[in-house]
């Protein structure tokens, strides 16, 4: 896949995401485009895997223009950056999850930001609320 594929690619998925869920998470992203398969996320939640990076089917420089595409279409769109913490499923539950192998706080931080629209905030904002009061 050459860069505008995977281009086009990326701002297919993150609409899709955006019309069905009204958040894009880059690990979504990379596994509906493809880059990540379903198993390969799995065994890296479980601690099989040492780094998420290591087990992606393209190389940095496609998974740099992928995360950066991600970023440009969450601020084309005004979505609200949120960071979340990985850890590990199971018996790895404590383990803080490593998404590259440099460990760079920068490119852990772009992979574990998720983009929220303005709406779902809101109607996520609205029942917390209500789980309060009641």
């Amino acid at each position: 896949m050459n860069d505008k594929e995977l281009k086009q690619n990326v701002n297919d998925v993150c609409f899709e995401l955006m019309k069905t869920t009204g958040i894009i998470v880059p690990v979504d992203v990379l596994m509906s485009t493809g880059v990540l398969s379903k198993t390969d996320y799995e065994n890296w939640r479980h601690g099989k895997v040492d780094y998420l990076e290591r087990v992606c089917k393209v190389n940095l420089r496609k998974l740099s223009t992928l995360m950066h595409e991600i970023r440009a279409f969450a601020s084309k769109n005004d979505l609200k950056p949120s960071w979340t913490y990985y850890h590990g499923w199971a018996k790895n539950k404590d383990a803080k999850l490593r998404f590259s192998k440099s460990g760079d706080e920068s490119i852990e931080r772009g992979y574990a930001t998720h983009f929220i629209s303005k709406q779902t905030l809101d109607t996520l904002k609205a029942v917390k609320n209500n789980e309060t009061t009641e």
